[in-house]
């Protein structure tokens, strides 16, 4: 899938510790792009920048922290010469009945999955500007579109990445494109933080027909080797298996 488009490309991932953020890094870094490694669990993200070698670096951030992602944005712009696609992947799936004890687990997924989405995009908006046109790719969710009980927090979080990406595809294409990739279940760490015990063991089900994050990975890579003329605005992505 290598393309001339591709070539010295920078990349910046959130999430990248593992799943679907790990994934894209190795499936971009295949294509030919470089790639910046964003993510708290410095260890992991330091591992996969030396299995990936030369144009991979690692840098320690929060997307719930702006000054993290200030910091994280100057390395990017010294080491690599700035953003061209940005994937916003980092994210939590804490589901469970919606009743206060679950207040935490509301306000985590909201400043992580939503907020922290919009903190990073702000923060690299003017790297995606320079150069031949940007690409910030936002992962929502199947949750985005349908919304079971047990996700009342978690969906609106995934809607609110889907009404706010739409906006910015008004108002940033086409110097920068905005594509938004909605994964159905998919076989990650996600539900091993779930603390009810109910809703994680109906994630932990769901792994037994789930699809590999790189299905996942290999769509990103596709959707932004296309020709910057065309967007590929929504795409949704489930297992075979999944209905809804």
């Amino acid at each position: 899938m290598s393309t001339d488009q591709n070539a010295g490309r920078v990349a910046v991932i959130t999430g990248a510790s593992s799943g679907i953020g790990a994934a894209t890094a190795r499936a971009l870094a295949a294509d030919g792009h470089r790639v910046a490694l964003l993510a708290r669990r410095a260890d992991r993200i330091h591992a996969l920048a030396d299995e990936l070698g030369k144009g991979a670096i690692a840098v320690a951030a929060d997307v719930t922290d702006r000054d993290s992602v200030v910091a994280a944005a100057a390395r990017v712009q010294q080491e690599l010469g700035g953003a061209d696609i940005l994937v916003n992947n980092a994210g939590v799936m804490l589901t469970a009945p919606f009743t206060s004890d679950q207040r935490e687990e509301h306000w985590r997924m909201v400043h992580t999955n939503l907020l922290g989405a919009m903190t990073t995009t702000e923060v690299f908006l003017d790297q995606l500007r320079t150069g031949a046109g940007g690409d910030l790719v936002n992962i929502s969710s199947v949750a985005g579109r349908v919304a079971p009980a047990g996700f009342a927090a978690y969906a609106a979080t995934k809607w609110g990445m889907n009404g706010w990406s739409e906006a910015l595809r008004v108002e940033l294409q086409p110097e920068i494109r905005v594509m938004v990739i909605e994964p159905g279940a998919i076989a990650t760490e996600l539900s091993d933080h779930i603390t009810h015990p109910d809703s994680k063991k109906a994630a932990k089900d769901v792994l037994e027909w789930a699809i590999p994050p790189h299905d996942i990975a290999d769509v990103i890579a596709f959707a932004v080797s296309r020709p910057h003329r065309l967007t590929l605005n929504e795409i949704l992505v489930r297992p075979t298996v999944q209905a809804m």
